[in-house]
């Protein structure tokens, strides 16, 4: 028996894109840093919040890259000579990318109490339907 990869498979036309996708998806950070939630906040709209305690707006860039969104933070460096007995808040830098579909559109992004809001809105699909006419051969 042939196993068929997805992507190659005779009913899925078109998408040859979408086992690509899912590999560049699993092979992106599972480090877990930041936390974050994502939440659907209507039918169309969804929120990802990111645990972003430490960094200020200045530190964190937002970017749609490729069907991407691309969430970095890189803190300044302490220049005030503090010296630190234990550090167990994370001062690390990080990058967080999050596949968008076709149709998801980026709204605005909200610092909130140490949390990093991005509102997301899907638009609600069009249904065509389409009737060919079959021409005499």
């Amino acid at each position: 028996m042939t196993k068929l990869a997805l992507g190659t498979h005779p009913f899925l036309l078109g998408f040859e894109q979408l086992e690509q996708l899912v590999e560049r998806t699993a092979k992106s950070g599972n480090d877990g840093y930041p936390p974050y939630n994502i939440e659907q906040t209507s039918e169309w709209s969804y929120r990802i919040t990111l645990a972003v305690a430490g960094f200020a707006e200045r530190d964190l860039s937002i970017t749609v890259e490729d069907n991407a969104l691309v969430i970095r933070g890189r803190q300044s460096e302490d220049a005030d000579g503090r010296v630190f007995l234990h550090r167990g808040i994370a001062a690390r830098q990080f990058q967080r990318n999050f596949v968008l579909a076709d149709g998801v559109d980026v709204g605005e992004a909200v610092m909130e109490n140490g949390l990093l809001h991005v509102d997301l809105t899907r638009s609600e699909p069009d249904r065509v339907i389409q009737t060919i006419k079959i021409r005499k051969g």
